[in-house]
């Protein structure tokens, strides 16, 4: 059985990439920041039939939380066969370039690049040990340098210089990683779920948490013959999938 690990797993996009992973036999920790959030959802699932889930405790701006969730993760397997970096915040307002705070910028970037930069390094020798190590960041297109200097791109005037500024971080860091594991069997990408109606957007997204789930979870699953450091968008790209960074 393989065996995942997706952070911010107790609601919207993460407890459907989470449902979605264990619907297929796969073996799931709930990363929760809350760990009661984190038992309820897990009991929901449970409720489905899907008992192959667990929680664990995981806030990824707190590194102690991440060592120890790495700790009491190692303590039950040897093996982790996937990575979905899905927790992140969106920052607040004003996102405006001249009046975004130094405050907003370092609370968004320790959520959504260090937060990532922290799990991944914590949980990379136990990715190691698998034969087909798979790890997915979270991304959005809103973080494509390429799209936002577009004006024909649907959400060019969505700008928003604090997480836009995130995910484009992020991308590099997709890029720099998939790069230093390229002769391995690491399939590492970025991969946008795309406007999905959640608490993240106050539930304006015009897309669906299955669709974006599914999204997902098709990245965490490919084969050793799929790409790697790539940035996927499938709202925004219907035949290949892929975007410019």
């Amino acid at each position: 059985m393989k065996i995942a690990l997706v952070t911010g797993a107790n609601k919207s996009i993460g407890f459907e990439v989470a449902q979605q992973l264990a619907q297929k036999g796969i073996f799931v920790y709930l990363g929760s920041r809350n760990l009661e959030n984190g038992l309820e959802a897990v009991d929901k699932l449970k409720a489905m039939g899907l008992h192959n889930v667990e929680v664990i405790q995981l806030d990824i701006t707190d590194n102690d939380s991440v060592v120890n969730a790495r700790k009491e993760i190692g303590e039950k397997t040897k093996v982790l066969d996937i990575l979905i970096n899905n927790a992140g915040i969106f920052g607040g307002y004003p996102q405006t370039a001249l009046n975004a705070t130094i405050d907003q910028f370092k609370a968004t970037f320790d959520a959504n690049v260090y937060g990532v930069v922290r799990v991944t390094q914590a949980f990379i020798d136990l990715l190691q040990k698998s034969s087909e190590p798979r790890i997915v960041n979270v991304s959005s297109s809103q973080g494509s340098i390429s799209l936002h200097s577009t004006p024909t791109y649907k959400y060019y005037d969505y700008k928003g210089a604090v997480y836009l500024s995130s995910k484009s971080a992020l991308n590099m860091y997709t890029v720099v990683l998939a790069y230093e594991l390229k002769n391995t069997n690491f399939k590492i990408n970025a991969v946008c779920p795309g406007y999905t109606q959640t608490d993240f957007n106050g539930h304006r997204g015009s897309g669906t948490v299955n669709d974006a789930g599914k999204r997902i979870v098709k990245y965490a699953l490919i084969d050793n013959d799929g790409p790697t450091g790539k940035f996927f968008s499938e709202e925004n790209n219907r035949e290949t999938g892929e975007i410019p960074w």
